[in-house]
């Protein structure tokens, strides 16, 4: 079956808003009018044209941005010289149904004479629109397979930026990745913790709002809700509002557009929902569509990113005059045959604001589409090999595929000196300001410029803010508080509270030894070996060092008795000697009793040796100090014993035992005992001698300061040989104790030794179950029981005669025979 070529028109045609011929021509869609009316779908007739109202002021001046900026073009004897530009604009209703429509417009063109062949080719050479982004996906890829360049100056959605999916798409915007990861920025750079998230359901608030959300929880912000609208779900809606009403979130992060901020704005101020921090973006945060009377007391102090404003110069007086004059399809008269067909009643609405200007310095997009329209210029003059004198070739046939690669090349600077380039996305360079709404004295509603975000400038220099300018929300001077939960102090971490966010916590104090020397610490650290945490758990102090010192009210004790203990043994010493020609001093060797008395100073002295802080001289002297003082003390007891046995053995008759221990082989016994020991301790001095260390496993929170033992070997040494002095010492002083004698000092030495044979046995167990200072206290307690123990039992009977009963000291009594009763 032959297919036939000629072109057939389906339907009625739908004609461009504003048209002008020309050699290339450029379409052009924009939003001018905001509210379609649909016909009714009977089916028993043929639909009519959709119908539009109310003016998109906004819209309408990108419209007329277009038409001014190829004005210039065709004008310019060096851009495009010879050649002309013309432009069809469509109104696409901010409808995506006559969006859609439009797009079949502006792509084939008006009614097509009788006779007319289908090429496949179409009239425009580049598209400029749309604003919103779901419309511009539609709108790239109905005219992707036709690689039709189109240039956005407003669509910011990041699917846009697939090379795959659009690759004839270019925008003179950035995209959203930039303001999406700009909006976490700012809600982190004020401490914001807390958010709720509101979007529009489309690809705009959709892949913006998706990016924002995880660049978020990269930064450490929750978000307590997340929840999205379109203009035409209202039941969806009334749910978003319920949600933003019992939230406690006070900052909204709102990644709307337009059309769903006033139905938000309107719903907020019904139910009188004010004092929430709104952070807005650009499609919405300066729309002069917002500035309602009451739009203040929700919207008050919002925050967000906006386009930059740029004077376009002679764009005012082209508003004013030349457009109505000359570029207003009811301008003139001999219009297009077509449109007289319609009539000028379509633009009777927009003629109604000829002489309304006031907007037009605050329009953000227009230096946008301004330079969406040069882009297509400069491509053109690539493509068309314009030179400055000969002109272009103008009867070159250009195919849309050249121009979406000359596009790529561009690289040109406006007249109001911004550089035009697109990146390997397709988009330009994100710029944006950062506009605060504040209030005048008058009432009025001000966007102010409160900082700005450049991504062509270095990471750090890239967002700046005045906070100093900022008015928060409700018209407050102080920043509002958007957190789960308050900071944790330094000296506490958090803990995440179980199924919620990482934001929502509790604050635990440190355990001791650890601490936290920030805000909002996510752990404690846990303090060096010597360090241990302060009462508030934010700084590590050093360890308490403990020792016994004599400061204390325990070793001002233990000096005490030891000092008594001299003091007593000093007046015994007087008192013997000031009746040593006394029988009862006499006996059994006045001499090893002087010496035993000394040993005892000796003895007592030595535990002080045990008090203060450790050093190498004192460790080593207290052990081996003790050692040897007690070996003497123990060397003349035994003695003193053996000679009672002796001088028993003596009575007998032709005994010649006293001649074997007599004085010089007492003092011989005694020295050789104690060198012994000496022998002892300085092989333990020389092998492995006490030294100070530092003790921290007994406590986390102090450090003892004690002295080690050095070899185990030599301590055990020490102790057994006193051990076995004292053992033996009490075997013969055991044997001794029923000897005949109105005095038998063996009975006493028994005692004394049992004493101190009981103290030194409990003394073991004690010694190694008492941390610290306290084991040196258990020492010292047991070198002074014991020695208080010899002094008592010894020499306190030989006192009590000596001061109490004089007449017992005579040699007489101390010779008497007298039966000694068993104990």
């Amino acid at each position: 079956m032959a297919k036939s070529n000629h072109c057939q028109m389906m339907g009625d045609p739908k004609y461009p808003l504003f048209s002008k011929d020309g050699d290339i021509i450029i379409g052009g869609l924009f939003a001018i009018r905001s509210v379609e009316t649909l016909s009714s779908f009977e089916f028993t007739q043929k639909p009519q044209l959709l119908s539009c109202s109310s003016v998109n002021i906004q819209d309408l001046r990108l419209a007329q941005i277009v038409t001014f900026a190829i004005e210039e073009i065709n004008r310019n004897a060096t851009l495009l010289p010879n050649v002309s530009i013309g432009y069809r604009i469509f109104d696409t209703c901010a409808s995506r149904l006559s969006s859609m429509s439009a797009t079949m417009a502006v792509m084939n063109g008006q009614a097509f004479a009788e006779g007319d062949r289908c090429n496949g080719e179409t009239p425009i050479h580049a598209i400029i629109g749309e604003s919103e982004s779901s419309a511009t996906v539609i709108l790239s890829r109905t005219t992707g397979p036709f690689k039709i360049p189109v240039i956005s100056h407003s669509a910011t959605c990041e699917c846009l930026s697939d090379r795959k999916e659009y690759p004839s798409f270019f925008r003179t915007i950035a995209s959203d990745y930039h303001q999406s990861r700009a909006l976490a920025y700012i809600v982190k750079h004020f401490g914001w913790s807390w958010v709720g998230a509101v979007n529009s359901d489309n690809d705009y608030g959709n892949n913006g709002m998706a990016i924002f959300l995880n660049t978020a929880q990269e930064e450490g912000i929750c978000v307590e809700y997340s929840v999205k609208f379109y203009r035409t779900e209202p039941e969806k809606f009334q749910k978003v509002v319920n949600i933003i009403k019992q939230s406690t979130a006070k900052v909204i992060v709102a990644f709307l557009s337009n059309f769903e901020m006033n139905n938000l704005l309107e719903q907020l101020n019904i139910q009188n929902i004010t004092g929430l921090q709104m952070i807005g973006v650009e499609a919405w945060i300066t729309a002069e569509s917002l500035l309602t009377p009451n739009s203040f007391r929700v919207l008050g102090g919002s925050l967000g990113f906006a386009m930059r404003k740029m004077f376009i110069e002679g764009f005012l007086d082209y508003v004013l005059k030349s457009f109505w004059d000359t570029d207003f399809p009811c301008s003139h008269a001999d219009g297009n045959s077509s449109q007289d067909a319609l009539g000028c009643s379509r633009y009777q609405d927009l003629f109604l604001l000829k002489n309304y200007t006031e907007d037009v310095p605050e329009q953000r997009y227009a230096s946008n589409v301004y330079k969406a329209v040069y882009a297509v210029a400069h491509a053109l003059h690539s493509v068309l090999k314009c030179k400055e004198k000969e002109g272009c070739e103008k009867g070159m046939k250009i195919q849309p595929q050249q121009v979406v690669e000359a596009l790529k090349k561009v690289n040109f600077t406006v007249k109001f000196g911004d550089r035009v380039w697109f990146d390997r996305t397709g988009a330009v360079v994100a710029q944006y300001e950062v506009v605060n709404w504040q209030q005048d004295s008058d009432g009025s509603i001000q966007f102010k410029a409160v900082g700005y975000y450049d991504a062509s400038l270095p990471p750090d220099q890239r967002f700046v803010l005045n906070t100093e300018n900022i008015i928060w929300a409700g018209g407050r001077l102080e920043k509002p508080r958007s957190v789960c939960s308050e900071s944790c102090p330094p000296g506490t971490r958090k803990a995440v509270q179980k199924g919620r966010p990482v934001c929502c916590y509790d604050c635990i104090q440190c355990a001791d030894g650890e601490i936290s020397n920030e805000t909002d610490s996510n752990n404690c650290m846990q303090c060096p070996g010597e360090f241990w945490s302060n009462a508030e758990k934010n700084k590590c102090v050093l360890k308490a060092v403990e020792f016994l010192s004599f400061t204390e009210v325990m070793g001002i004790v233990l000096v005490f008795f030891s000092l008594f203990g001299v003091v007593i043994t000093v007046l015994v010493t007087v008192l013997f000697y000031s009746k040593k020609d006394t029988p009862i001093v006499k006996a059994n060797n006045s001499e090893l009793s002087f010496l035993l008395l000394f040993s005892l100073i000796l003895c007592f002295l030595c535990s002080l040796t045990f008090i203060g802080q450790p050093t190498e001289w004192s460790c080593m002297l207290r052990h081996t100090a003790f050692g040897i003082t007690f070996v003497l003390c123990i060397s003349c007891v035994l003695g003193k014993t053996i000679v009672v046995l002796m001088a028993f053995k003596a009575t007998l008759p032709g005994s010649k035992v006293m001649k074997w221990f007599g004085p010089v082989q007492q003092r011989l016994s005694v020295l050789a005992f104690t060198l012994i020991q000496v022998l002892i301790c300085v092989l333990w001095l020389t092998i492995s001698p006490p030294i100070p260390i530092t003790n921290m496993k007994y406590y986390k929170e102090k450090i003892i300061f004690e002295c080690s033992l050095g070899s185990t070997v030599g301590f055990s040494a020490v102790m057994g040989y006193i051990g076995l002095l004292a053992l033996m010492c009490f075997i013969l002083a055991f044997l001794a104790r029923r000897l005949p004698d109105n005095f038998n000092e063996a009975k006493f030495i028994t005692f004394s030794m049992l004493i101190f044979c009981a103290v030194w046995i409990t003394f073991i167990p004690s010694y190694i179950s008492s941390p610290g200072k306290f084991s040196v206290a258990v020492e010292i307690f047991a070198i002074l029981a014991s020695s208080f123990g010899l002094l008592f039992c010894i020499f306190a009977p030989k006192c009590y005669i000596i001061l109490f009963k004089p007449e017992q000291n005579t040699k007489q009594h101390l010779m008497g025979k007298s039966e000694t009763k068993p104990y």
